[in-house]
């Protein structure tokens, strides 16, 4: 018998959002196709790096599901994000038209920020109910180390983009900066972000961190303590968003959390391995995954640089029962 989860390709939730609540998602470009290759990128690293925009998926395709999907759920935003840059699809302005036409419920747009200078993509996203791009470096040479950019974007062309977009658009403007441990978290980068802040005038800027495994072991979180310290630079002070967890018990994020858990009891599976096994898009997987580690019930367990998930009491089990054998493992639970 097919999954329900097997009719959804492109839309996947609602998951919980540290931000936004519950939310549903939509992804419009295929896995890791993006403008940037960020170190810190929880996905891994893109695939794809471009600055073509068309019509990845179709159109037709994520309507369909968008109105299978919210039709049995009442999701806080619909999230344009995924797996990708959201701004590299074509017909945004045209899907959030066709969301706006079936339903109620705000659309919130994910983005880098990277295409905001081109006119057609800041025009494209003017119906948007919260748009959230991300300003993650003070200079171009902190900008071409930390978010590695498609080569024919700039540090002073995105951050004009920035600008130009809080000039036309009249939704809510939540500004994202994410912080690194040796790259960003000082107090003379922060400033100078503080700086560009002042420039842009979001309505909030929200400070963030290494939650989950990044691209690249040498991209760093900031500690709690320290990035609060840090938020107090920018003027408003920032919010800081990071290990902020809210605890969802109910509704199909429970029961999809109660299938997943029941999965690692019986077997380790890499996050590949759970969205092929049951059918999930990977950001729902990555979400459960990460909502499971924090409850304490999942590990983590490295072997030859792959990251298996299995439940608590069975890593325990195999630390008892084959100590020689386990040595040879990294083990990790969610700090």
């Amino acid at each position: 018998m097919k999954s329900i989860n097997e009719d959804f390709k492109h839309v996947f939730g609602p998951v919980p959002s540290r931000r936004l609540g519950r939310s549903l998602g939509v992804d419009l470009v295929p896995f890791k196709t993006c403008t940037y290759d960020c170190i810190y990128c929880q996905l891994g690293r893109t695939t794809c790096k471009t600055i073509e925009r068309k019509e990845w998926v179709p159109l037709a395709d994520v309507v369909r599901e968008l109105k299978m999907r919210q039709a049995g759920s009442r999701p806080d935003y619909i999230t344009l994000s995924g797996s990708g840059e959201p701004t590299l699809y074509s017909r945004i302005d045209e899907l959030i038209d066709a969301i706006k036409t079936m339903t109620e419920i705000p659309v919130a747009v994910l983005t880098n920020g990277s295409l905001l200078w081109q006119p057609e993509v800041r025009a494209q996203l003017m119906k948007a109910d919260v748009v959230i791009p991300s300003l993650d470096a003070g200079n171009e040479v902190r900008f071409r180390a930390i978010n590695r950019p498609h080569p024919t974007i700039s540090f002073e062309q995105m951050v004009n983009g920035l600008m130009e977009f809080r000039r036309e658009y009249r939704g809510q403007y939540w500004l994202e900066v994410f912080l690194l441990e040796g790259y960003t978290a000082i107090q003379a980068e922060v400033e100078k972000l503080a700086r560009l802040v002042e420039r842009i005038l979001p309505d909030k800027v929200q400070l963030n961190t290494v939650d989950r495994p990044p691209t690249e072991e040498f991209a760093l979180a900031v500690p709690t303590g320290r990035i609060q310290e840090l938020a107090l630079l920018f003027d408003p002070p920032a919010q800081v968003i990071t290990k902020f967890r809210r605890r969802y018990v109910g509704g199909q994020f429970k029961a999809n959390r109660d299938v997943l858990l029941d999965l690692l009891r019986r077997r380790p599976c890499t996050v590949e391995e759970v969205t092929q096994g049951l059918g999930w898009h990977r950001n729902e997987a990555d979400k459960l995954l990460a909502d499971l580690e924090a409850r304490g019930k999942i590990g983590r367990c490295e072997r030859n640089g792959v990251i298996h998930y299995q439940a608590v009491t069975i890593l325990e089990h195999k630390r008892q029962e084959m100590p020689d054998t386990f040595e040879k493992t990294s083990v990790r639970k969610q700090r």
